[in-house]
């Protein structure tokens, strides 16, 4: 017999709550109730990063993350990123300048984790960002245009 909690949070700068089965993760609960596409199910067990999101800043894999436990918390998608009108942040311009989008089912985890990267207001050698973007797989290997459309941004960030 299913369980259900009243989870209240912050999606994407907008109050909401929603009825949920404790049992349901946070990429279920983004997914089904509030229609956030860019959170990809890809492995379901956290190993590839494509659901990525963050919460309260720090990056989690919203698979094995129980909707329950946003009760409370700011929760970002690729979704949030987006400006009043719809334009572009500047890492999301970067990945496609930098043609480091491929088939596509990868970049909003991948994005989001470069957003925590970016906000930490931090300069890092491309070694340490290859190490902090290491949780994501992607198939069609995109890794260097990736790694350059992080660096570009944060370097630009930074006033370098």
């Amino acid at each position: 017999m299913a369980q259900y909690k009243l989870v209240k949070f912050t999606l994407n700068g907008k109050k909401v709550e929603q009825m949920v089965d404790v049992r349901a993760s946070l990429t279920d609960m983004l997914r089904n109730d509030y229609r956030m596409t860019s959170v990809k199910k890809g492995c379901e067990v956290g190993e590839c990063g494509a659901c990525n999101v963050l919460i309260n800043g720090e990056c989690f894999n919203s698979c094995i993350y129980l909707a329950v436990w946003a009760d409370g918390k700011e929760v970002r998608t690729l979704e949030g990123l987006l400006g009043e009108n719809g334009e572009l942040s500047d890492i999301q311009q970067a990945f496609i300048d930098e043609a480091a989008v491929q088939c596509g089912f990868c970049t909003p985890g991948v994005i989001m984790s470069a957003v925590e990267i970016l906000e930490s207001g931090r300069d890092y050698t491309d070694d340490e960002l290859r190490k902090l973007l290491s949780g994501h797989l992607c198939r069609c290997t995109g890794y260097e245009n990736i790694l350059r459309a992080v660096r570009k941004t944060l370097d630009k960030r930074l006033g370098k």
